[in-house]
């Protein structure tokens, strides 16, 4: 006599548990969905993979032209912004293109089976490929300027790992609110516009009346991820304990909230989107 396997809904695992398993049972797909995005956002471009390089160093031409007579007393400004830049372009690209991702992935989830993170997870994971190809212009400027690459350089892997945390607990919480809102999308791009300018990337620190410094700086979570991936390569220095522990807990602490927020309302996205 067969048996016939019964799915009983009342013993059914948390939704956050769930998630992660699956997640990490397909973790394969992530990757074929990382190479997809990679292929197809170059096929046709001439420069191809070089583009990644070219653009930082583009937009930190054309910004250190503009405000390095504004802010001159900063030390190797050139490497100073684009340091910022790096950072700050692999959290806005890959935000934008996880709450995107689901979007664009609304009919594939309409006909099979796909646990819904997986699209946040393989934004993080292209956007971790554009910040690998991103440093290879970043350490030449760094060179060029006369600063010095010496051991704190090693603790960059945790710098981006934190980065990565953050970007995809704020990529998983737009991706809930944009299947309800899809309006969010075009307004989070202003709103990120408005919060790059907050952080200090373009302008030093000292540019701020120390009055509003506490405030504008650490109250905004990037300031702690941009600050923790700008000290080993800029400074030349490891990060302070302080720092780190500020940095972790922004990280942790939002991807966290995202995966809970968006593991509980993943089962309503196949009839929203």
């Amino acid at each position: 006599m067969i048996e016939v396997p019964v799915y009983d809904s009342a013993r059914r695992p948390s939704p956050i548990l769930e998630e992660l398993s699956e997640a990490w049972r397909y973790r394969d797909l992530v990757a074929q969905l990382v190479r997809r995005d990679i292929v197809t956002r170059y096929k046709r471009s001439v420069l191809g993979v070089a583009w990644t390089m070219l653009n930082p160093l583009g937009m930190m031409l054309v910004m250190t032209i503009a405000f390095s007579h504004v802010f001159g007393s900063t030390q190797a400004y050139a490497a100073y912004l684009l340091t910022g830049l790096v950072a700050w372009n692999f959290f806005g690209q890959t935000t934008v293109y996880a709450m995107r991702q689901l979007v664009w992935g609304g009919a594939l989830i309409q006909r099979i089976y796909i646990p819904k993170t997986l699209f946040a997870i393989s934004a993080v994971g292209t956007g971790m490929v554009n910040l690998l190809l991103s440093l290879i212009p970043l350490a030449f400027v760094l060179l060029v300027t006369g600063l010095r690459v010496e051991t704190p350089v090693l603790f960059l892997p945790v710098s981006i790992l934190m980065m990565a945390a953050f970007a995809l607990g704020v990529g998983l919480l737009l991706s809930t609110v944009v299947v309800y809102f899809p309006d969010i999308s075009e307004m989070y791009e202003i709103a990120l516009l408005a919060w790059m300018y907050l952080t200090p990337i373009i302008y030093p620190e000292d540019a701020i009346p120390e009055a509003y410094r506490w405030w504008l700086f650490n109250l905004n979570p990037m300031y702690h991820l941009i600050q923790l991936f700008r000290v080993p390569l800029y400074y030349d220095l490891w990060p302070s304990p302080e720092r780190i522990a500020a940095a972790a807990f922004v990280a942790f602490g939002t991807l966290a909230i995202g995966w809970i927020v968006f593991s509980k309302k993943a089962d309503e996205f196949a009839y929203r989107i």
